[in-house]
């Protein structure tokens, strides 16, 4: 008989369930990581942050070198993907700070992870916000937060389904691909898309959400309303600095130096979050049969290798780990993800399939969810 392990991993379009018994209460996944496993070491936090600060640096400036011209478009895209990919550590040390992993002070933490997500025009506070809501409610149709499918009974979900249908398995793939590796990220910190059914639309990072509908709430209570507009007031400084780096060099220099990384760094990001939370066999749930336990154990893990593991700080490798419990820093998630492997081996997701294979399916094959009558989840 198959063992359970296997059907996890392997992609399907059968529905693989779990026994609802099987799975185990939050307090007894986080009995399965001892609390020396959110203890600090400034050496590995700040030696983290020095390597892909000074990567950073120093790939930027490599930047304000290369000719603007058409001859150098290949140079261009090769700095743009090599400078996005070492800027996108820095993205996840400003993640950390936000979960509280990176500084026992909570001063000197918010200070580092303001910066950085500012540098890179992410609304720090607001992100962080958006990104507990996920965190508490992850694979939550209703209160999900972030790369929420819709069901095939909704409005959006039968446009998606007629939309894969009419275009065909390919082209579907490639229109799904740049529309959430080249517009996910900003149309997410506007608009709020992808977001769970339970908020209002738009949804936006930048400003509060005036009437709710009904029967929907706000992402971001009313006394949020100051650090958004300190999240924005971060923002403005940079948009500023580059602006007047635009005057001092020029418009297209700035685009390019800073630009083509900035858009590397959202793929990324968005690689990440769409590949840890979305296959053929990852069940999402509505409310009646969701629960803490069960949407943190939807989460996979995936092989991105030793020198993406290093640049990123394992975020893609250990996210299991970090959804049970997110104040563990990256350091200390592999031994984490190691003792819950140990515990739970047939609830621990890990897909072997290449991330290039794993990202084409995903994009070509994932669309609306329906239920499945046997566990009451829902499928692609």
């Amino acid at each position: 008989m198959r063992s359970l392990t296997a059907s996890l991993l392997r992609p399907s379009r059968r529905f693989e369930t779990v026994s609802l018994e099987r799975y185990p209460t939050k307090a007894e996944l986080l009995s399965c990581l001892p609390a020396e496993l959110t203890r600090f070491d400034p050496l590995k936090a700040w030696g983290s942050l020095g390597m892909s600060l000074g990567l950073s640096v120093l790939a930027y400036a490599v930047g304000t070198q290369i000719p603007l011209h058409w001859a150098a478009l290949p140079l261009w895209i090769l700095y743009g993907v090599i400078t996005g990919t070492v800027a996108m550590g820095c993205w996840v040390i400003a993640h950390e700070c936000g979960h509280n992993a990176f500084h026992p002070n909570r001063r000197i933490e918010g200070c580092v992870g303001f910066v950085l997500h500012s540098l890179l025009l992410v609304p720090y506070y607001c992100w962080a916000r958006s990104h507990a809501v996920h965190h508490a409610h992850c694979n939550h149709l209703e209160g999900g937060e972030t790369h929420v499918p819709p069901r095939i009974s909704s409005h959006t979900g039968q446009i998606t389904e007629d939309l894969k249908r009419k275009l065909g398995t390919r082209l579907f793939g490639v229109v799904s691909l740049f529309n959430h590796l080249v517009l996910g990220w900003p149309l997410y910190l506007f608009l709020g898309a992808t977001g769970g059914e339970d908020y209002g639309r738009p949804n936006s990072h930048f400003w509060m959400q005036g009437n709710v509908p009904a029967r929907k709430r706000p992402l971001f209570p009313e006394s949020f309303r100051g650090l958004m507009v300190r999240s924005n007031l971060g923002l403005v400084v940079v948009l500023i600095a580059l602006g007047c780096a635009a005057l001092q060099f020029s418009l297209l220099r700035v685009l390019c130096v800073y630009g083509l990384p900035y858009l590397m760094v959202n793929a990324w990001l968005i690689i990440y979050t769409w590949l840890q939370h979305t296959d053929l066999n990852i069940p999402h749930y509505s409310s009646e049969h969701w629960s803490w336990a069960k949407g943190a154990l939807q989460t996979v893990d995936r092989p991105y290798g030793p020198l993406l593991n290093l640049l990123h700080h394992g975020i893609g490798s250990t996210h299991v780990c970090h959804h049970v419990n997110s104040a563990i820093p990256h350091y200390n998630a592999w031994r984490g993800n190691a003792l819950l492997r140990q515990r739970y081996p047939e609830l621990v997701r890990f897909d072997p399939t290449p991330i290039h294979k794993a990202l084409w399916r995903i994009a070509t094959r994932c669309g609306a969810v329906r239920q499945n009558p046997s566990d009451g989840a829902f499928y692609y």
